[in-house]
């Protein structure tokens, strides 16, 4: 033992020693190699063998390491739309799919007939043609769902169907169905209308017409597309709107909806005239250089069963989901499943369809806020915490609809435009979809009109905040375009009223007269009325929009006909009688400060410009901001007119007023000359955002609204 004990230390300490070293040799190699690798440098190295052992092959530096994963949603999105391509050819020919189902007339004038119905058992077509039987002419079953009726032409080789013939599935309308009457019955389409007009360009800064083609007229009826081409249009156009959105095209079988119950989604509704009549709307629109939107409606549909999409193919679950996932519970309507195939190809091509046979230059998707979330927003208050919009409460497969119909649109038509109805502030709803966001271009900026109704209910004249007020208009997420409104069709409809009735309400009926001095009530209306609008127009977002007849002051409110009101019509039209001259009311001097102040914008252009700031003093209730190069300047006291009242002003020169709210022409008191000249100062003064600026004018002024802009 002792023996062994001696000769081990002799023996294995070389050995250890020899690993030991070549351990490090190994260590080192790895060392320069990783350096080199990485791109360090090694001059500090002392081993220059190291440099040998480095294959000249590899690069002096890898490229820079790969970025993060895409967000989930974008993910989801990219793998949607390659299955898309893969599977459909690519998404031209899938968002054509209006030339595909429903009828199609063949070259030899045969009829092809195409449906998907998954859950059918069997599908007969019956109509004028066959003396309406319902067994005659049964449908093939195809894969995936499809049913196919072929109809040969007749000996004389005339299709079998002629053309405007009263067609029906047996018990249901045709789902791609291109018109329907009221009658219940669809009509085949097989002409086209060529359009004279080219698209305008998309305008720089948005300023939209919202209306009802059925109420555009004062007489208690239900108006035309015919009416509205030669009546309203030219009032859009003198206004200075550059954008009509049209509203209830859609077909619907109720009336009363306001278009927001579809049956028919390919179908312009037939209670207007015919689809040319509205193509004719469209394209003069266009030739007065006018976008037109469409007020489209894919958040859901009528529940109804015999004239809309809904059990089409006797289950509940044909384009919808079953259950309660597809009831939606406050509307009584039918909820999409856009994760199906066949739904996705309905709602893409029905978007095609409306920008390529209508000419339409965009939508305004509706109920967007119903889309995003599981919980539909009912019952929700927002308040901006990025966990109200990422959860399981979002609804997934609604978001990757939108962003591909987005994609799809601004792909396919780079100046379509798309606006979004939501109320809930989806972060990224208005960002492109290459950056992960949702691809509108612009969100409704709904919380303003609210704010107006709830200041005008519940506030007195002196009570008003300007900080609360500018801080309403200016709360919106930065590189996210909204468009902003004082009122829009939702605060006037039974049981709200217009902004004008809310402000002036029964004196309105007695004292609109030009004729007679001004009550104090009507006094302060009108001035509040212009004020209000250009104050939401000029601060409140990247857009504006009005809807019909508020521009002049609208009196009352919006009804459609029904049961409670003896099915009148009174409150279902658009009173644009009150303009004329021979009148003498002051709806007139409204109509023309609305005008002037579209007018005024498309001058310097501020809807497409940043806000540089703006400036609040409680106490004199004035808001004073500068936006494109223009000075805005408002005084909401109830009682104090100033003069020599100092701001702060931006470029240093002279300024005139470009517009004034109190001018005669506008129903104001006429107390300033447009023509003075306001001279900026080298004194010093506190302005927008609280920043001293080293120049500042005088300028005095009563209850009214001026813009200033340099000479």
């Amino acid at each position: 033992m002792h023996s062994n004990s001696q000769w081990r230390p002799l023996f294995f300490p070389p050995v250890r020693f020899v690993i030991y070293l070549f351990l490090c040799y190994l260590g080192f190699i790895a060392t320069v190699l990783w350096r080199r690798l990485r791109g360090v440098s090694t001059h500090t190295l002392t081993n220059p063998v190291s440099l040998s052992l480095v294959s000249p092959s590899l690069p002096l530096s890898l490229p820079s390491p790969p970025p993060p994963p895409p967000p989930r949603r974008y993910q989801l999105f990219t793998e949607r739309l390659s299955k898309l391509e893969e599977a459909e050819g690519s998404f031209d020919d899938f968002t054509r799919s209006y030339m595909f189902y429903g009828v199609q007339r063949q070259a030899n004038n045969s009829l092809m007939f195409r449906e998907w119905a998954p859950g059918a058992q069997a599908l007969f077509l019956t109509g004028d043609f066959n003396d309406w039987n319902s067994t005659s002419h049964p449908y093939t079953k195809k894969e995936y769902g499809k049913w196919e009726l072929y109809l040969p032409p007749k000996s004389n080789k005339s299709p079998a169907i002629e053309h405007e013939t009263k067609l029906k599935q047996v018990t249901r309308l045709e789902v791609w169905v291109l018109l329907v009457t009221r009658q219940k019955v669809w009509v085949l389409l097989v002409t086209r209308q060529e359009h004279q007009h080219t698209r305008p360009k998309r305008p720089r800064s948005l300023r939209i017409y919202e209306a009802h083609v059925g109420i555009a007229s004062p007489a208690e009826e239900i108006a035309t597309y015919t009416n509205f081409t030669l009546n309203v249009l030219p009032k859009i156009k003198d206004l200075g709107y550059n954008c009509v959105q049209l509203m209830a095209i859609m077909e619907h079988a109720y009336y009363g909806s306001f278009g927001y119950q579809v049956t028919n989604f390919f179908a312009a509704s037939s209670r207007f005239g015919t689809p040319e009549d509205l193509k004719r709307l469209v394209d003069t629109a266009h030739s007065l250089g006018i976008t037109v939107l469409l007020d489209v409606v894919h958040s859901h549909a009528s529940s109804n069963t015999a004239d809309g999409l809904n059990k089409f193919d006797g289950t509940e679950s044909c384009f919808f989901h079953s259950g309660a996932r597809g009831q939606h519970p406050q509307w009584g309507s039918r909820l999409f499943n856009y994760q199906s195939w066949e739904v996705l190809r309905f709602l893409l091509s029905n978007l095609r369809w409306w920008m390529e046979e209508y000419r339409f230059d965009g939508f305004r998707f509706d109920g967007v806020s119903s889309m995003l979330y599981h919980h539909h927003g009912i019952a929700m208050s927002f308040s901006g915490g990025y966990s109200e919009y990422f959860g399981m409460q979002v609804d997934e497969d609604s978001i990757i609809h939108l962003m591909l119909s987005n994609h799809i649109l601004h792909a396919l038509y780079p100046d379509c435009i798309t606006i979004a109805e939501d109320v809930s502030g989806m972060p990224g709803l208005c960002k492109s979809v290459k950056n992960g966001g949702l691809g509108f271009d612009y969100r409704l900026n709904m919380a303003v009109p609210d704010k107006w109704i709830q200041i005008l209910k519940e506030l007195k004249d002196e009570e008003w905040d300007m900080g609360n007020i500018v801080y309403t208009l200016t709360n919106r997420r930065k590189g996210e375009a909204c468009i902003c409104y004082a009122e829009s069709h939702d605060q006037a409809l039974v049981g709200d009223k217009s902004l004008a009735f809310w402000l002036m309400d029964k004196e309105m009926y007695t004292n609109m007269s030009s004729l007679i001095p001004m009550t104090p009530v009507i006094d302060r209306g009108i001035q509040l009325h212009k004020m209000i609008r250009l104050l939401t127009h000029a601060l409140g977002g990247e857009g504006y929009l009005n809807f019909m007849g508020n521009e002049f002051g609208h009196p009352e409110w919006l009804d459609f006909p029904r049961k409670g009101n003896g099915e009148s019509y009174k409150y279902a039209r658009r009173q644009y009688n009150l303009l004329d001259p021979d009148n003498n009311l002051r709806y007139t001097q409204l109509y023309a400060f609305d005008r002037d102040m579209n007018l005024t914008e498309d001058k310097y252009g501020w809807l497409a410009s940043q806000k540089v700031g703006d400036k609040t003093n409680e106490k004199d209730k004035v808001i004073v901001f500068e936006r494109a190069n223009v000075m805005f300047v408002f005084n909401f006291h109830p009682s104090n007119s100033y003069s020599d009242y100092r701001i702060a002003a931006g470029p240093s020169g002279k300024y005139r007023i470009k517009l004034d709210s109190d001018a005669e022409q506008y129903g104001g008191h006429g107390r300033l000359d447009t023509d003075t000249e306001f001279f900026t100062e080298q004194e010093p003064f506190k302005g927008v955002n609280d920043q001293w600026q080293p120049h500042s004018l005088k300028v005095g002024y009563g209850t009214a609204v001026w813009v200033l802009g340099p000479r």
